[in-house]
């Protein structure tokens, strides 16, 4: 259960770095709000993880999560550049989190 919760919580980490970059600086209130909601969320999602999960795993998984999806996010909402060394560290950060997750006792 830990680990989907954890997956949750990096869910809402994408949510809450997409909103923040439409929140211009914070200047737009909704994306704001979103922003500040998704945040309170993932961080409790993550912290129940935590309950269960090593903190060096869960918090690397989290990261990698919001990392990766923001990445992929960017690519499909922003149209942001997608080059070869782009492209290669997020597969090196994806193969990290499943490394982390082939490596937990939990």
């Amino acid at each position: 259960m830990a680990w989907i919760v954890l997956l949750i919580a990096g869910l809402f980490e994408i949510v809450w770095a997409f909103s923040m970059k439409l929140s211009d600086g914070f200047t737009r209130i909704w994306p704001s709000i979103i922003t500040a909601s998704a945040m309170l969320v993932s961080f409790a999602l993550l912290s129940w993880s935590m309950r269960t999960l090593p903190l060096g795993t869960a918090y690397t998984v989290w990261t990698g999560i919001g990392a990766v999806g923001a990445f992929i996010v960017g690519i499909i909402a922003l149209g942001e550049a997608v080059t070869p060394m782009r492209l290669t560290a997020a597969i090196l950060i994806a193969a990290g989190i499943a490394m982390m997750k082939l490596s937990s006792p939990s």
